[in-house]
């Protein structure tokens, strides 16, 4: 009875706004998310042969596309919010890999940039709302702060995978474990410690699981002389959106389920 009234209340939250509450299983799926962003934008890029430039392009209409359904829709809807975060991950993929590579900026420069530029959003949001959300975006200002953050922060997170596995050597199994440990040490923090703003966790969190999706992604798709299992972006693609949808329809009739038999209880 008491894990069903927290479903509900859970429910009531994410009624109340237009993104989803910060689960175990919302982390999931975001790590899932950044994974098909960098075999997605890589997919296009370099399987297609699109280019960086290119392929950002392309990211970008869709992300303003998903955007704009995301921002007039009244509530939470599952399958366009995560449309919207697919699209941030792949604009995050070929923009850094453009920084990186075709500019010339290198991962130290382009990740520095990326990191003082979230930090600026996140400060301006601050002095601006008076607050920095993640939990209740309802107010056209905190969902414009709110995907921006989103945006550039999956291109810093891209960069700084890259750094991570190629530029300090460590390869992408260990740039994951790397990340994954820090990501491990956030929640643990989140959960034991109340000096620090949950923001602030919450904000550090998404930066982290960018990296991790994306030295995730590259261990599945990069050739084998380079640290990777050799898949094919697309299939891997395909295979990782399909793994997303089915936790999220999961979680939605589950969720659903438990509102209904707490509603018959309380009768």
């Amino acid at each position: 009875m008491a894990e069903q009234t927290s479903i509900v209340a859970q429910e009531a939250a994410e009624w109340a706004s237009k993104v989803p509450q910060a689960t175990a299983v919302f982390w999931l799926v975001k790590i899932l998310a950044t994974t098909v962003g960098e075999t997605g934008g890589d997919a296009l890029s370099m399987t297609l042969n699109l280019g960086y430039a290119t392929a950002t392009l392309v990211f970008l209409a869709f992300f303003v596309v998903t955007l704009g359904l995301q921002i007039r829709a009244k509530q939470y809807h599952p399958a366009i919010y995560w449309a919207v975060v697919i699209a941030t991950t792949t604009v995050g993929t070929t923009t850094s890999d453009f920084f990186d590579r075709t500019a010339g900026f290198g991962y130290v420069l382009s990740s520095a940039i990326l990191l003082v530029a979230v930090l600026a959003i996140l400060a301006v949001w601050r002095l601006t709302a008076g607050r920095i959300e993640y939990q209740h975006i309802l107010r056209p200002r905190d969902e414009v702060f709110y995907w921006v953050t989103i945006l550039v922060s999956n291109t810093l997170g891209t960069a700084l995978g890259d750094f991570t596995a190629t530029s300090l050597g460590l390869g992408f199994e260990r740039g994951a474990l790397v990340f994954g440990g820090l990501l491990v040490i956030v929640a643990l923090t989140w959960g034991l410690s109340k000096r620090i703003p949950t923001a602030v966790l919450f904000w550090a969190a998404y930066v982290l699981t960018r990296p991790l999706g994306a030295t995730l992604g590259d261990t599945l798709t990069k050739p084998h002389a380079e640290g990777g299992l050799s898949l094919d972006r697309i299939s891997a693609s395909l295979a990782i959106l399909a793994a997303m949808a089915v936790v999220v329809v999961i979680q939605h009739f589950t969720r659903d389920g438990a509102k209904r038999v707490a509603s018959a209880s309380s009768e």
